[in-house]
């Protein structure tokens, strides 16, 4: 079986961030969504995948992740000109994927579960075309929802319908056999211009295919946007997160709770309220962090607390009282300036300064 990862799209939803850099590289405790999207199919035995990347992103995507042998897996990249859509995606990837059945998974999606039963079962039922997982949700209008039948069994499926017929959303994990080609084939695109992957699942199922589907019991978090990034960072560090540490900490600093302090890391006189992670060559003086904060790689903390936040790679904050709730991209400086407040809840792309009020 091989994978698909859709790595491709604008990330508008994370803007400014993804302005200069792929949504699915945006960090989750310390590591780029796409990550924990492979370590999943690795870990359910997936290791050729294919990997969909759009021009704008496509090089910092292969520059980032290489050629498969930092996880174990092989990768081969197709590039989508523009984003027609996840059935479009499909069709674009048929000559890597042949006749090979195929998982695949939306590359900034992040689950609580593993899904090697799901694909193992897949393999095993060779009568099923198709698999879907599903996950009740509240806003079932925002997504692809699943209509189901008494016994739980797949009647139908919209995309985002104005009257949704379940609450049931389709997660955006999928395993194919290479019947998906001839449906996809057979429809045309939908109002928005995009070929839908729910339309090629119905079409397959009027073509006589089989589509089962599981429900996911553990957490599904969508990192498209600022408030769902840093829940899911906050889920992934009170869920996944191992303590230890690997940089230096003074007498003068407290750690509690699970921390993790990679290697090169600085704390001086600090407190650290965990789970927080600290990047690599980090500094972090006179500072309290936490909880539930990822601190990236070489950035700079002085003088200043922070709870609740991602601070992304060579950030730096300095003499400001509390940031909390904020996304703060690469490069970052925020400092004293003119302006006037004492608690921040800031996205910031790369590459800024942002001055504040000092009293």
């Amino acid at each position: 079986m091989k994978g698909l990862v859709l790595a491709g799209g604008a990330g508008t939803r994370l803007r400014p961030l993804t302005y200069t850099g792929a949504k699915q590289l945006v960090p989750v405790a310390n590591r780029p969504v796409l990550f924990y999207v492979i370590d999943n199919l690795v870990d359910a035995g997936v290791t050729d995948i294919g990997i969909i990347i759009s021009p704008e992103t496509g090089a910092e995507i292969q520059a980032t992740l290489g050629d498969g042998s930092l996880f174990g897996a092989n990768f081969t990249y197709i590039p989508q000109d523009q984003p027609k859509g996840l059935a479009h995606a499909v069709m674009i990837a048929k000559p890597y994927l042949g006749t090979d059945d195929f998982v695949m998974y939306l590359g900034d999606n992040l689950v609580g579960s593993k899904i090697r039963n799901a694909v193992s079962d897949f393999t095993l039922r060779r009568d099923t075309s198709a698999f879907l997982m599903l996950k009740e949700v509240a806003n079932p209008t925002s997504f692809g929802v699943a209509e189901l039948n008494d016994k739980g069994e797949l009647i139908g499926l919209a995309e985002k319908p104005k009257v949704p017929k379940s609450n049931f959303a389709l997660v955006g994990i999928y395993m194919f056999r290479s019947s998906i080609f001839d449906a996809i084939g057979r429809i045309t695109p939908s109002p928005r211009g995009e070929l839908e992957i729910t339309d090629a699942i119905t079409k397959l199922m009027e073509l006589g295919g089989r589509v089962d589907c599981a429900r996911i019991e553990s957490w599904w978090l969508d990192t498209g946007k600022k408030d769902d990034l840093l829940l899911a960072n906050d889920t992934l560090m009170d869920d996944w997160l191992v303590a230890a540490n690997h940089g230096a900490v003074d007498g003068a600093s407290k750690i509690s709770g699970r921390v993790r302090i990679e290697e090169g890391a600085r704390i001086e006189r600090s407190t650290i309220r965990g789970p927080v992670v600290i990047g690599r060559n980090a500094r972090i003086v006179d500072a309290t962090i936490g909880p539930f904060t990822a601190i990236g790689d070489e950035v700079v903390v002085e003088r200043s607390s922070v709870q609740h936040s991602v601070i992304m790679t060579a950030s730096s904050i300095i003499d400001i009282a509390l940031v909390e709730d904020s996304l703060i991209g690469k490069r970052v400086c925020v400092r004293p300036g003119a302006a006037r407040r004492a608690s921040l809840s800031l996205m910031v792309g790369d590459d800024c300064v942002v001055e504040l009020s000092s009293h």
